[in-house]
């Protein structure tokens, strides 16, 4: 597994450096920023990327891309091995401005696993030229997936945010914060969806689901899981997971991981 340090990724001449590393579960990576784009990927394992613009939550076998330039932090949850594309703007100029948590083929799986093998300057005319325009074109094709929480710009309304995400509950209400931040009700809700782009209720089920994904992997339960989300039974919870996810907590990890296993 090859690593390599930051300045060597950004002093390479070639459109694409691949990196691989491991990390244990609960490795923080304080902020920083790339002059690449990075598109990465954490094999079964999930990651919470936050910038001063939100937060993304990259579940198993998904990817994430994040911009040239943008200041972020990233934590692991579970042991994470990542394999990440550092990738010029030049070479991807149409790729998206802002992170996105993305579908991850298992063509593209493979793609990256095969990358990380090339040599740091690889032939462009040779076979590893070919697999980097290749991945060039298949990272722009990656369906985006809603698994952002953009904060809004407004002051108070951001840290009351960030504060819940710390301590999510479904049964937090509008009210309850239109209290709390001096608001009326009908300035908070158009306040809210403006800076954000969602209505509260989804934006609470967004930080719920961030949540719950990240205390699932980890192993708990998801009678535990339902309880400290505030949800008033398991079901609840499993069906609001299955809308989300297109199936129940722990068929969904299962399925995933079957994924993986069978690459």
């Amino acid at each position: 597994m090859r690593e390599i340090h930051i300045d060597t990724v950004d002093s390479t001449p070639r459109s694409i450096v691949a990196i691989a590393k491991r990390y244990p579960s609960g490795h923080y990576i304080e902020p920083h920023e790339h002059r690449r784009g990075q598109f990465m990927t954490a094999g079964r394992s999930v990651i919470l990327l936050t910038t001063p613009e939100g937060a993304w939550l990259m579940p198993p076998e998904r990817g994430m891309w994040i911009p040239p330039g943008t200041v972020h932090n990233v934590r692991m949850i579970g042991i994470v091995e990542m394999h990440s594309l550092y990738i010029d703007a030049k070479a991807a100029p149409d790729m998206p401005g802002t992170c996105q948590v993305v579908g991850l083929s298992s063509f593209m799986r493979t793609l990256m696993m095969e990358a990380v093998d090339c040599p740091l300057e690889y032939d462009l005319e040779g076979r590893d030229g070919a697999l980097m325009e290749l991945i060039l074109h298949e990272v722009r094709c990656m369906p985006a997936l809603p698994l952002s929480l953009p904060y809004p710009s407004h002051e108070a309304l951001a840290t009351r945010c960030q504060a819940f995400i710390s301590e999510p509950s479904i049964s937090e209400t509008i009210d309850d914060w239109c209290a709390e931040l001096a608001m009326s009700r009908r300035t908070f809700t158009r306040l809210f969806r403006a800076q954000t782009g969602l209505s509260f209720a989804a934006w609470r089920q967004q930080a719920c689901l961030m949540s719950a994904m990240t205390k699932l992997v980890a192993g708990a339960s998801v009678t535990s899981v339902a309880g400290e989300l505030g949800y008033d039974n398991p079901a609840a919870f499993t069906t609001m997971f299955k809308r989300a996810f297109g199936a129940p907590p722990l068929a969904y990890l299962r399925v995933r991981a079957s994924a993986r296993q069978a690459a």
